[in-house]
């Protein structure tokens, strides 16, 4: 059996590299090439060179910031977010297994946030804020932090359920016998937490905080929903600002194109950056 699998494993591995050669390389090499085109459709295009990452930043001799306004209202928007929704679904994983009644009812109302699509879910929450600020003679949209926290808190509560999952799976993993060594050895509840569990944790950290992390970068049913980018463009995300560049106006979809492969490079090195440090305290 085990000559066969070495035998002919090319053939198993083959449709799955074809279709991720097809549906991802292929696509991303093509979008990577468009970004240097001026196009309306992907087989209609002009190569431009650089032009459309010029217009990124600059437009008819002028400085344009909306994209540098994005990219630093995500950049605080996903840091606030992987904050909240690691330390708040990290508290809440460590309740739920301290084996109190009901854990499994109260595992199940905290994950149900995460089975609702982010559209709907955002139009819910529009009307909950939009009914409380209206007592105030605001909305959501007044103003950008307005926006901020709406899209802060409507995120937190959606994915702090999922986070804690993975948690707890972490934390039921811990071996008893390292617990009961710590306690015999003299060790308080808060040296538990900081010297057993949160070090044996760090492979379930650095996933939690890669996902909110790259969630948070990539966020974009939410703020279109919730926001639309309102007040003017105060509270569009990259991908929203990149989506409204594609789609908003006729030949920008070279510059949306652009932005889209500027904002992969961001994404991917901050990534790389966060699987490093991590890695590199687990390994400590």
């Amino acid at each position: 059996m085990e000559k066969a699998t070495k035998k002919y494993w090319p053939i198993f591995v083959f449709p799955t590299m074809a279709a991720f050669f097809i549906g991802f390389i292929i696509p991303f090499l093509y979008g990577i090439f468009l970004s240097f085109c001026k196009f309306t459709t992907v087989v209609d295009w002009k190569w431009v060179g650089v032009k459309n990452y010029t217009k990124i930043f600059v437009v008819n001799g002028k400085v344009d910031t909306n994209f540098l306004h994005s990219l630093w209202y995500t950049s605080l928007f996903t840091a606030v977010t992987v904050v909240i929704i690691n330390v708040f679904s990290f508290a809440v994983a460590l309740l739920l297994t301290k084996g109190i009644k009901g854990t499994n009812v109260f595992r199940t109302v905290f994950f149900m946030p995460n089975l609702i699509g982010g559209i709907v879910l955002s139009y819910i929450w529009l009307m909950i804020f939009n009914s409380v600020l209206q007592n105030y003679s605001q909305t959501i949209v007044s103003t950008q932090w307005h926006a901020f926290w709406g899209m802060v808190i409507v995120v937190a509560w959606q994915q702090i359920g999922y986070m804690m999952v993975i948690y707890i799976a972490g934390i039921q993993n811990i071996p008893l016998d390292v617990i009961e060594a710590a306690r015999i050895d003299g060790a308080n509840r808060w040296q538990l937490l900081t010297k057993v569990k949160i070090p044996m944790l760090m492979p379930t950290i650095t996933i939690c905080t890669f996902l909110t992390l790259t969630n948070g970068f990539k966020l974009f049913d939410q703020n279109f929903a919730l926001t639309g980018g309102n007040p003017g463009k105060a509270s569009q995300l990259l991908a929203l600002n990149i989506y409204d560049t594609m789609y908003g106006s006729t030949g920008w979809q070279g510059v949306g194109q652009a932005k889209a492969v500027i904002f992969f490079i961001l994404v991917a090195v901050i990534s790389l950056i966060q699987n490093k440090i991590t890695t590199s305290k687990e390994a400590d």
